[in-house]
């Protein structure tokens, strides 16, 4: 399907045909009717660049505006000739016959074959015309099947954009990154309890993100311009979290200079989130469920009764059930904050989030850190993908940071990654690794980079790296490799 695949061997063979110095099949473009160079023998880059036509411009836009080929013997006799490219400015024109012929689909000019080759007084240019004009129903044929394959490609981006507008309204939370199976059925419970009045458990691994649930939960709900007030229970020492919950009155203990508002009385009509609830004390469980319960508590020291509208969000890491039976959490209060549970499934659960993830936390740290990472190399991905993440997302984010630290050439590579990432494949550490195999293993990433850089195509990999076709095939076989995973 790729078009530069058949052009390829069909200037070998021209080449060795006819002798052809020069060639370029050019292609109009419908949408602006310019004619440009798809590709080209003999030609550098910024040659190749400056091949543009009008229809009827010159020799290629004659043929492509008449369906006809031309044939000039000598360009120095062409007037029409315009050497746009300026491939030909410093040789002498009256030596190069040039040759084009249009390249049709039915009765359709799509664009046009050109080659010139040494003027021969003796030689008939009408046998290389017809040779042109055989190639040139092949590349019409090439293009054909391009062309097809593109619009039903159009035809799929219409129909998928076509279904974006249909779920746009879905809800997702703004401040989460993920779209696996696992995520859309955590938004989908976010989205049903975020307009209500319930209490919310949010239970998961350390690392999985319970805080952005809480505050899609909070910014989606009818409280949403009301204060969101965040408590770690556990960073709490047991002397002064109570204080901090409920406030204290003036006096009530050592330090205590002056009357303050707990956390409850701040988040009065909005939200209060109390991360890490399995590790409160005993005693401030008992004075928690009165809260939620009645809606009242009295300060530290004080006397006074305070009423409070506050929806409660809480989170742990920890069996509250396995605690409830050893006597370590109320099982009263467990049914208070358990009215609506939504479990954050743990990064190794959802790996289709690992590479989208990776790519928000490439882009925020190379800003901060002033880089500019253009990609991650396929090695790197590989390892990224086959680990398991104890520390879920956070651990995730700190191997990010660290990489884009530690890269020097824009391109995140797998020996930047910490040592507990790396595989005994990637790092080369295998007991009975031998000089063979670790040159396998520096050849494998050579080539999987090559691969990645060309999408699959095997052909081109091989040119960059400067091995022939045959051998490239011969050593994919060899390291067990699929290009069709790169396509």
């Amino acid at each position: 399907m790729e078009l530069r695949d058949v052009i390829g061997p069909l200037f070998k063979l021209i080449s060795e045909q006819m002798g052809m110095h020069r060639g370029t099949i050019t292609l109009l473009n419908r949408s602006n009717g310019e004619i440009y160079i798809e590709e080209a023998y003999g030609l550098s880059e910024s040659q190749l660049h400056r091949g543009r036509y009008k229809i009827g411009e010159g020799i290629t836009g004659k043929v492509v505006e008449t369906g006809k080929p031309m044939v000039i013997p000598r360009l120095s006799e062409e007037p029409l000739f315009l050497d746009r490219t300026g491939a030909r400015k410093n040789i002498e024109k009256s030596n190069i016959s040039f040759i084009c012929i249009p390249i049709q689909v039915g009765d359709t000019t799509i664009g046009a074959l050109s080659v010139d080759r040494l003027f021969e007084e003796n030689v008939s240019l009408d046998e290389d015309v017809r040779l042109l004009q055989i190639i040139g129903s092949l590349i019409a044929s090439a293009v054909r099947l391009r062309r097809s394959a593109l619009e039903e490609k159009r035809h799929l981006l219409e129909e998928n954009s076509r279904l974006l507008e249909q779920i746009k309204d879905k809800f997702q939370p703004k401040n989460i990154i993920g779209n696996s199976r696992a995520m859309q059925d955590v938004y989908a419970l976010v989205a049903h309890v975020a307009k209500s009045e319930t209490n919310v458990l949010i239970r998961g691994e350390s690392g999985t993100g319970k805080e952005l649930i809480a505050n899609a939960i909070h910014f989606n709900s009818l409280r949403a311009q009301k204060p969101f007030v965040k408590v770690n229970c556990g960073a709490l020492p047991e002397s002064v979290i109570e204080s901090e919950l409920f406030g204290h009155e003036r006096g009530a203990f050592t330090g205590a200079v002056s009357t303050r508002k707990g956390r409850f009385e701040l988040a009065e009509g909005g939200t209060i989130f109390l991360d890490e609830i399995g590790d409160i004390t005993p005693a401030t469980q008992i004075k928690l469920l009165r809260v939620l319960q009645e809606k009242e508590f009295e300060r530290v020291g004080g006397m006074q009764t305070i009423k409070v509208n506050v929806r409660v969000i809480a989170a742990t890491n920890r069996n509250l059930e396995e605690m409830i039976s050893e006597n370590k959490f109320r099982e009263d209060l467990y049914y208070r904050i358990n009215v609506f549970p939504i479990h954050i499934p743990p990064l190794r659960e959802r790996k289709t989030d690992i590479l989208l993830l990776a790519d928000y936390f490439v882009k925020k740290y190379a800003k901060s850190n002033n880089k500019d990472i253009k990609r991650i190399s396929t090695p790197t991905i590989d390892m990224l993908m086959a680990y398991h993440w104890p520390g879920n997302v956070r651990e995730l984010e700190n191997c990010i940071e660290r990489a884009v630290i530690l890269s020097v050439d824009d391109v995140l590579h797998s020996h930047h990654l910490p040592p507990s990432l790396q595989t005994a494949e990637a790092s080369r550490t295998r007991p009975s690794s031998n000089l063979n195999e670790a040159l396998d293993n520096f050849e494998k990433e050579l080539i999987l980079e090559a691969l990645k850089a060309t999408r699959g195509n095997m052909a081109k990999a091989a040119r960059n790296l400067g091995i022939t076709e045959r051998i490239m095939g011969l050593r994919v076989k060899k390291l067990d490799i699929n290009p069709r995973r790169f396509r």
